[in-house]
């Protein structure tokens, strides 16, 4: 097992709100929540397979400044959001890691679906866990029904092309009012999405993992108490 892999590790089970509180334990007390905005698109309530973590692998896009050629034909149209796509907007261009969630900041342009069914289909299967974004994601159905993990601040139906162009890749960018580095633990669930420092990430997540357990076994009791079934969600981590 990776140093990595022993990291992720000890995030498997924890809640956005335990590692809220064990930032808050340390002194980072607001600096890596997002934006409430940014939810997930989905919920499953049976395994809970909308929760994600894993390392931010960070993609940056600004509005465009270039001029759209208007009219075209189809098949014109058809080439130039295939360039648009390849040579101006591509998705990340560097390789994605296994435990990878991609984090993207789309400059909070209102109407660009940057996450859709196909790109995020492949990112998946490239072997990351979910995406992130302060932007929009379009094709809802078709990821809801793929269950994808998605995180955004909003649904929106435009595409990259003629809107936005690809800056960066894997460096600092700001994220539903958190700046995000690569290799940041990123865990994300229905309570939103939350952005542990790399360097702090291993003591947050003890601390986390103590005051999970505390909840836990707390609310253990009360199912006992009520006559509730045990589940998952009341076992120690």
């Amino acid at each position: 097992m990776t140093k990595n892999d022993e990291l992720l590790a000890l995030y498997e089970g924890l809640r956005v709100t335990d590692v809220c509180d064990g930032l808050d334990a340390i002194g980072l007390i607001d600096t890596g929540t997002m934006d409430w905005q940014i939810r997930p698109l989905w919920r499953d309530t049976e395994t809970l397979k909308h929760r994600i973590y894993g390392f931010a692998h960070t993609v940056r896009f600004v509005p465009t400044s270039r001029i759209v050629p208007r009219p075209m034909e189809l098949d014109d149209y058809k080439e130039w959001k295939r360039r648009w796509y390849q040579k101006v907007a591509p998705g990340p261009k560097e390789p994605i890691e296994p435990g990878d969630i991609i984090i993207i900041d789309a400059a909070e342009v209102a109407d660009v679906g940057f996450i859709g069914s196909n790109n995020a289909q492949g990112w998946i299967n490239a072997g990351a866990r979910g995406v992130v974004t302060n932007g929009g994601c379009r094709d809802t159905d078709e990821l809801i029904r793929q269950q994808v993990p998605v995180y955004s601040r909003r649904i929106a139906r435009g595409i990259r092309p003629g809107r936005l162009e690809w800056d960066a890749e894997n460096v600092p960018i700001a994220c539903g009012g958190v700046r995000v580095y690569p290799g940041d633990v990123i865990v994300a669930d229905g309570d939103g999405v939350i952005v542990v420092p790399r360097g702090h990430a291993e003591v947050v997540a003890r601390i986390a993992r103590d005051i999970a357990n505390d909840d836990r076994h707390s609310r253990l009791a009360k199912f006992q108490e009520a006559g509730l079934e045990e589940d998952f969600t009341v076992r120690p981590l």
